[in-house]
Parts: structure tokens; C-alpha cells; sequence
């Protein structure tokens, strides 16, 4: 570690032992079924079950809202949830399944949520024990994030949701929404407002929840309608029109720019059939090594190992850049680097997935479940949902704009 790097307070470097010890005795272990590549892809309950009982393991030992306060289930720690998150990494841990409660609403609701409103969620939200999912996205309303059409209309205590949603991950499982409305039709902006739903509980009475099919053949994501749904107005997140605002800090923190240090989603690196490692340049060279390329291996192939060599170089300069974050001198700009870090990786690791196609051949079209598939088809399977997270929480293109209007101070495209 560099001089310039900062160093564990004796706080953080206690906490940071207590993290290893605990993690030495309470590793979960390898899980009872098969797990998708992330949490957004989750379908199976007996999968979501495993993984919310690690999380909640997690969070009752302390390594779960370190920073945020004790009234809010929280650890009231001084930047450590950032130590936790990089020990779990260390030891390769499981993901965490309430990423979006954890990444978007816990934030959300702790800058803008009432008090009786802070500590009636965040605890659950922590723990793992009640799933978020995020209602933002519709049919009409995509990049264009302030078109929504989804209504609420003010009934005494209460407000009247109709509308429609999509691309709604973890909504088959979630008991909670963040949800976006629009409140006021003649102003787009200041029309809007932020709510918090229970959305499972009123599944058949103003909810309706239905899965759509990826071409992975995975059920993530969903479409979400309501039909006059009625949500008391306790619900409602800072005040009536100030939706935009409220958005926008979920949207800083799903892009990785928050300010509130959210917990890690794990760093477990999963068998063969449970994900063959997609994210990893030394997973791309074992499967170089194995695959046959005219009596010799795709490794020996010249122009194979060139496209792995420029990868790992990337690779390596993506974890350099990380590196500046903690280097007061090379940090210009507050937003830069976790900005960045959304754009980069995940194009990178769209293209690294990519680079399997090369590497299999016509064995690339062999899927999941095919016996004579490399890797169980999972190379495959992670290219084509490599799609998804370079749309999610604005395409790339949007956060492109963001970072040359907000870090490099461009005038805004036309």
C-alpha cells in the first residue's frame, strides 16, 4: 500500500479483524443448488432461501449497514461497511440477494424517508428479510426516465396508483417497490413523486406481477401493473413533486457515485455450473487451455492470445484506476472514478465474455443443459446478459453524457 493510500483508522483496522475472524468460522460453504450469475437473475425460492439466510447471518454479525445508524438497524460504524465488503470479497463469499434494496432504496430512504418510515424498513431491508425491486422503468419511459406515465392521485390519506412498469427485477419476489409516479401531469420534471409500496401483499388486489422471458430462457425480469392500487401516503418519499430529486439520488447510487457506502454483493466464486467464473480473465485462459484448436488449444492460437493479453491489460488498468480512489492527490474529481467504474466494467466484461465465442468456437452454440457444452454453456449464458447491465441505471450511452457533463464540465448534447 502506498504511503499516499489511506490507512485503517484503529476503528477500521479492529472492525477489519473482527471481519476475518468471523468470516474464518462462518463461511457459508458451498450452496445446496444451483446459483445464477447475480442476484438480478434469481428464479428459483430454494436459491433465494439459501442466499437470504446468508445474508441475514451477515448482518446480524455486523457486516451488513455497518455505517448506517443503530436506530435504523445499522452497525453506527465510521466507514467500515467498505472494510466488510472487501473482507467478504478476500474470502469469497455469496452474493447478496437484495441488491437492489441495499444499492438503491436503503439510500433512497435514509436521505428522504420519514423517521417511523427509516425504522419501520431499513432493519428488514438489511437483514435480507424482505426483497426489494425497483419500479422506474416503463414500456414508454426507459432512458427517457421522467416520461412516466404511471399515475397517483391524491385520495385523503391516501393516493390511487395505476399504471404499468417493466423490466422489473426480483418483482416475483419482492415484498417492496421504489416506485416513481407521476402526480402532476403539466410538469414533467416537478410532476413526479417517489414512493415506497408493498407490493406483495397486494398481488390480486391492484398488483400484477408476470415474468418475461430473456432469450437466456431466465425469468428476472418483470412487468408490473397497477390496477387502483391504494398506498397510504406515510408512504410517500420527501415531498409531492419532488420525485425527480429522489430519483436521482437512487440513480447515483445504482451508478456507483453514492455517497452512502452500500454492502458488497460478495465475491464467491461458484462451480463450473454455477457460473464458470464469467467475470474473470484467468477463467477465459483455463478455458482457452481446454479447448482443441487444430491438434493443438484455442491457447496456442496466436490471435486468441493476443485478444487475451489486451484484456488483461485492460483488466489491470481497471484496478489501477480503483486504486486512485484512495489516493488523495490523483482524485480530481469526486464523481470520476465510480462513474467511470459502471461504464468500464461493464463493457469489459461484455467484451471478455465475448472473447469466449473466439475461444469455443461452434461449440459456443451449444447451451445450457447440453451435455457436450464447455463450460456448462455458461459462457454463453453470461454474454447474452451482459446486455442487461450495460442498459441498467441508464444505458451507457446516458453515462457517457452524465460524465462529460458533470466530470468534464462538456456542453450537454443535442
Amino acid at each position: 500500500m502506498s504511503g499516499n493510500e489511506k490507512q485503517d483508522t484503529a476503528e477500521q483496522s479492529t472492525f477489519r479483524a473482527y471481519c476475518k475472524d468471523w468470516l474464518e468460522k462462518n463461511h457459508p460453504g458451498e450452496p445446496p443448488v444451483n446459483l445464477p450469475l447475480g442476484a438480478l437473475e434469481l428464479s428459483d425460492i430454494d436459491a433465494l432461501e439459501w442466499l437470504q439466510a446468508w445474508q441475514k447471518s451477515a448482518y446480524e454479525a455486523g457486516l451488513i449497514g455497518c455505517d448506517y445508524p443503530k436506530e435504523y438497524g445499522g452497525g453506527a460504524l465510521d466507514d467500515c461497511q467498505h472494510i466488510a465488503n472487501q473482507e467478504m470479497q478476500r474470502y469469497k463469499t455469496p452474493y447478496l440477494p437484495n441488491i437492489i434494496g441495499m444499492g438503491m432504496a436503503a439510500p433512497t430512504i435514509l436521505f428522504h424517508g420519514q423517521e417511523d418510515i427509516k425504522k419501520e424498513l431499513l432493519p428488514k431491508l438489511l437483514s435480507g428479510e424482505e426483497i426489494w425491486c425497483q419500479g422506474f422503468s416503463e414500456p414508454g419511459a426507459g432512458s427517457d426516465l421522467a416520461n412516466q406515465q404511471t399515475t397517483a392521485v391524491r385520495d385523503g390519506d391516501n393516493w390511487i396508483i395505476n399504471g404499468h412498469k417493466i423490466w422489473t427485477s426480483l418483482a416475483h419476489f419482492a415484498k417492496w417497490m421504489i416506485l416513481l409516479c407521476r402526480t402532476d401531469k403539466a410538469d414533467k420534471y416537478n410532476g413526479l413523486s417517489y414512493f415506497v409500496v408493498p407490493i406483495k401483499e397486494a398481488i390480486g388486489k391492484g398488483v400484477t406481477v408476470k415474468p418475461l422471458i430473456k432469450m437466456t430462457g431466465e425469468t428476472g425480469f418483470n412487468e408490473v401493473i397497477f390496477d387502483n392500487l391504494l398506498v397510504n401516503d406515510k408512504y410517500r418519499l420527501d415531498e409531492v413533486g419532488a420525485g425527480w430529486k429522489v430519483a436521482m439520488t437512487t440513480l447515483v447510487h445504482e451508478r456507483g457515485a453514492g455517497l452512502v457506502v452500500t454492502p458488497a454483493s460478495g465475491g464467491m466464486e461458484p462451480k463450473e455450473d454455477q457460473g464458470a467464473q464469467t467475470q474473470s480473465v484467468r477463467a477465459l485462459i483455463d478455458l482457452a487451455k481446454k479447448m482443441p484448436r487444430n491438434g493443438k488449444t484455442a491457447a496456442d492460437d496466436p490471435l486468441i492470445r493476443d485478444e487475451l493479453i489486451k484484456m488483461m491489460i485492460r483488466y489491470e488498468g481497471f484496478i489501477q484506476n480503483q486504486r486512485r480512489s484512495r489516493i488523495t492527490e490523483l482524485t480530481d474529481h469526486p464523481m470520476r472514478i465510480p462513474l467511470q467504474t459502471k461504464l468500464v466494467g461493464t463493457e469489459m466484461a461484455q467484451d471478455l465474455q465475448k472473447i469466449s465465442y473466439d475461444i469455443e468456437g461452434p461449440a459456443s452454440s451449444l447451451y445450457v443443459g447440453d451435455k457436450n457444452a464447455p463450460a456448462k454453456g455458461q459462457w454463453p449464458l453470461a454474454y447474452m446478459n451482459s446486455f442487461g447491465v450495460t442498459i441498467a441505471a441508464g444505458t451507457n450511452e446516458v453515462q457517457r453524457n452524465i460524465l462529460g457533463e458533470r466530470v468534464l464540465g462538456l456542453p450537454k448534447s443535442k
